[in-house]
């Protein structure tokens, strides 16, 4: 196999309609209708061959961006702590051998490569991505996934879409080009999936983002009535998520948007008459054969949104913070300790961190009205994962019955983003779980929590994070000697 180094195109000028569209987790809407479906990310010049030791860092408008904003993140650098560069780096030690097959072409290879089930697949037919022209309701892009990756395929692609998150860098997107057995393109996107990525803030202040979003859509993907997107959270109620989306599993009388194909000429009021649920397969809503599953699995839904939600709010505290600090006039840097921080650096990092205590603990997320069960067995898997305490008890555990998960702290706190985060804000966010978790934090954000659940999570964590174990004990003491403040 060789790998073929190119860079990315300068971004075209977006349609209005386009930031209407669920952009998913993957290269957004950039391009849009301008691009022709065979149409390939066009590439400049390749630099000399670099033989198959490299992926290529395109330094483009948004990374410059970023690394005038954000320069102690160096967004444009190569990023070094991610799942895709450890893959390229087996790649090179000849550990492991992509291999092209029909009709997916390097799909399936690079799946088991990275060891991302066909469970997780979801299926969305909006037209996003750069490859926006192939995407209608009879040939929705298919998204796989682990904890921090995620690929996107469409029938005819000539590139598969990827997403991870980079440790330092946050959200990075790539693209494999998939319509050659004998040459790998393995670009690294900036500008382009930039334009929609970082909705935050193109005009300044943005970071990079996942974007999970629910809209309505027409048979042809497009957004139905022009009508915008909305982001989907935790916070947000199942009869409003999925449109866009097709979802298969069981979810008793409770509504969502997915399935949903509007007719042009519809009226918006009468959507409660199209909604459809409860489905085995998508047998029968589309020609399914190509694909790896016959599902778009509603448990794979409502783990990815938490994802995206909760790998958005890490960004952003990183980006924020390390400038923060590194700005800061009173010596704090990216190692300083919380408790050597002044309390005029403190303020304003609570407000930067506190998003992060919240999600990561389920404040206000939207609760279940009925048991959902999986159809395609993305359960049984996400949850082979888990880090088990000596009991066997794991935050990767599912409830499914009143709530998505069983205990009220994000597993995401095993993520290798959530270790990068700097010194002061894990310090932080371990002394917010523990004066929640303990009870002595019992504002009305947290009365979800039971005094058993947190006892649970507390037990769980300490057997299994042993800097959080550190950090409860530390935290003990402070309170017990009556300097429990924040």
């Amino acid at each position: 196999m060789r790998l073929k180094v190119t860079s990315e195109s300068s971004p075209r000028r977006l349609p209005p309609w386009t930031f209407g569209l669920l952009s998913a987790a993957l290269c957004g809407v950039a391009l849009a209708a301008s691009t022709p479906e065979s149409a390939a990310p066009s590439a400049a010049p390749a630099a000399a061959d670099a033989g198959p030791s490299v992926i290529a860092a395109s330094i483009a408008r948004g990374a410059i961006r970023y690394d005038s904003e954000y320069p102690t993140i160096g967004y444009a650098d190569n990023p070094s702590h991610n799942a895709i560069v450890r893959l390229q780096e087996r790649i090179n030690r000849g550990e492991v051998r992509l291999k092209y097959e029909g009709p997916r072409g390097y799909l399936d290879s690079v799946l088991k490569a990275l060891g991302i089930d066909p469970s997780s697949q979801t299926l969305v037919y909006s037209k996003t991505s750069l490859q926006l022209g192939l995407i209608r309701a009879a040939t929705p892009r298919a998204i796989y996934f682990d904890d921090d990756t995620y690929v996107a395929w469409i029938p005819g692609t000539q590139f598969l879409e990827i997403a991870t998150m980079d440790g330092v860098l946050g959200p990075v997107f790539y693209t494999l080009s998939n319509n050659s057995p004998t040459v790998v393109h393995i670009d690294r996107e900036t500008s382009r999936c930039l334009t929609c990525h970082d909705t935050w803030g193109m005009t300044g202040g943005g970071v990079p983002r996942f974007l999970f979003l629910s809209t309505l859509v027409g048979e042809n993907g497009e957004s139905f009535a022009g009508q915008p997107g909305e982001d989907t959270t935790d916070r947000t109620a199942i009869r409003d998520r999925w449109g866009g989306w097709y979802v298969t599993g069981r979810h008793g009388t409770q509504q969502h948007l997915g399935n949903i194909i509007m007719d042009p000429d519809a009226d918006p009021a009468d959507v409660d008459h199209l909604r459809r649920g409860n489905l085995d397969t998508v047998r029968g809503l589309f020609n399914s054969r190509d694909y790896l599953a016959e599902t778009s699995d509603i448990v794979a839904l409502l783990v990815f949104e938490h994802q995206a939600y909760i790998g958005n709010l890490m960004t952003r505290a990183n980006f924020k913070s390390r400038t923060l600090l590194e700005k800061s006039s009173s010596g704090a840097s990216v190692d300083s300790s919380w408790s050597s921080l002044t309390p005029a650096v403190q303020r304003p990092l609570k407000a930067m961190f506190e998003p992060l205590v919240q999600g990561m603990l389920f404040a206000n997320a939207a609760g279940l009205e009925h048991e959902v069960h999986s159809s395609s067995g993305f359960d049984k898997w996400f949850h082979s994962k888990a880090v088990k305490d000596p009991a066997g008890r794991s935050l990767r555990e599912l409830d499914l019955r009143t709530r998505t998960f069983k205990y009220p702290l994000s597993y995401l706190i095993y993520a290798e983003s959530f270790d990068g985060l700097p010194r002061a804000a894990k310090d932080y966010l371990y002394m917010r779980f523990a004066d929640v978790l303990s009870g002595r934090d019992q504002s009305t954000n947290f009365r979800h929590i039971s005094p058993e659940e947190g006892r649970t999570v507390l037990e769980i964590l300490s057997a299994t994070k042993p800097d959080f174990a550190a950090a409860v004990k530390a935290r003990t003491a402070e309170c017990a000697a009556g300097g429990c403040s924040t």
